[in-house]
């Protein structure tokens, strides 16, 4: 609540109480200006009780104890002590709020014995307020607990968001290297192709150039997708193909039009694959293929897909006589373990038995959420 309203409506209701008891002939002595100024401390040092709330209660207290020390009547005035004691509390300095209140109301029995001793010890007073002041204490507590609870869930939710955020920015980038890696180089190849025989062989520069055009054209399309992630508006269904193993063909064409021998084969029974299973091993394959053409020399591909029954594994190797390892310091084969590792599969790469490289994966499709 605003800073003022509590404090104000604290006051106006202690006033009014005050002049009902004040009528009814409680107290030793009328109110006057100094009674006036002791009742109106505490509701006015409410103010500040979210600035420092045991120096607030402490103050609010002391007004109390000299206000009933005074002897003047005995209305609502501990409400404002109440409220004090309440933000201490809630507030998380409940040491100070208990050790304050229970000097208080020790205090407040000291008065009352010293001020009126013809009346002894209040015990059935005393036992009841000690229970509306401990029914006061627990149910701020349970705000209090409530009130964490529901700042500990938006933390955790505001971590999860953060987490997926970073997950996702990771994906796009995996995402962005394999779509430019690829389709940069097969670019690259087929342009120093039609440089080489754009006088010689006007119609295979021709075909060259058709190549690096369709290359284009689809990386400018995957790049469109990809971006719209970012920008959070692709709302509609994409108009082409999602990327997958169901294009696993026209990969396999446009690397053999590179210039890279590749063969398929597949194993098991196909199925169909959930989109992000089946999306990571399509990049997967399409980044081995592409260290294959740009790191091996000249080589063979193959390819061997097997399905299993927990997922799905892929074998790529090339009889290349490139460095081993294939990489060019970039994010290739970490970004392929990560593909892997996300869908709690795994990932080795590394040279084969007899020469060449091996890339080789298991993607799990038991237990995706995609």
């Amino acid at each position: 609540m605003p800073t003022v309203v509590v404090p104000v409506a604290v006051a106006v209701f202690t006033v009014v109480g005050t002049g009902f008891a004040q009528r009814f002939g409680t107290g030793l002595r009328l109110l006057d200006p100094l009674g006036g100024i002791l009742l109106l401390a505490g509701p006015a040092a409410l103010v500040a009780r979210r600035w420092n709330p045991p120096v607030v209660l402490a103050g609010v207290a002391g007004a109390l104890l000299a206000y009933l020390a005074a002897g003047y009547p005995f209305g609502p005035v501990p409400l404002a002590t109440f409220v004090a004691l309440g933000t201490t509390v809630g507030q998380g300095y409940r040491r100070a709020g208990y050790a304050l209140a229970a000097v208080t109301f020790a205090g407040v029995l000291a008065v009352h014995v010293l001020r009126y001793p013809d009346l002894g010890f209040p015990l059935a007073g005393a036992s009841a307020w000690l229970a509306w002041i401990a029914a006061y204490v627990a149910a701020v507590e349970l705000w209090r607990a409530r009130r964490e609870r529901r700042e500990q869930a938006k933390a955790a939710a505001d971590e999860a968001r953060r987490r997926q955020g970073s997950e996702e920015r990771l994906r796009i980038a995996r995402d962005l290297h394999d779509v430019l890696g690829h389709h940069i180089s097969l670019i690259n190849v087929q342009a120093g192709v039609a440089l080489y025989l754009m006088d010689d062989d006007p119609e295979q520069a021709r075909s060259a150039l058709t190549a690096i055009k369709q290359s284009s054209r689809d990386l400018l399309r995957e790049m469109r997708s990809t971006l719209g992630v970012l920008r959070g508006v692709d709302e509609e269904p994409p108009q082409h193909p999602v990327t997958g193993l169901a294009r696993l063909d026209e990969l396999v064409e446009a690397t053999r039009a590179a210039g890279l021998p590749v063969t398929v084969e597949v194993g098991g029974e196909p199925r169909e694959l959930p989109p992000s299973v089946d999306t990571a091993a399509y990049r997967i394959i399409q980044e081995a293929l592409t260290n294959t053409r740009k790191h091996a020399g000249p080589a063979r591909a193959s390819v061997l897909l097997t399905y299993t029954e927990d997922g799905i594994t892929m074998r790529i190797d090339d009889d290349g006589t490139g460095p081993a390892g294939k990489t060019d310091g970039g994010d290739g084969l970490p970004g392929m373990r990560e593909r892997a590792a996300a869908l709690g599969g795994t990932l080795t790469a590394g040279p084969r038995p007899g020469g060449g490289f091996r890339v080789e994966a298991h993607l799990l499709t038991a237990g995706d959420r995609s």
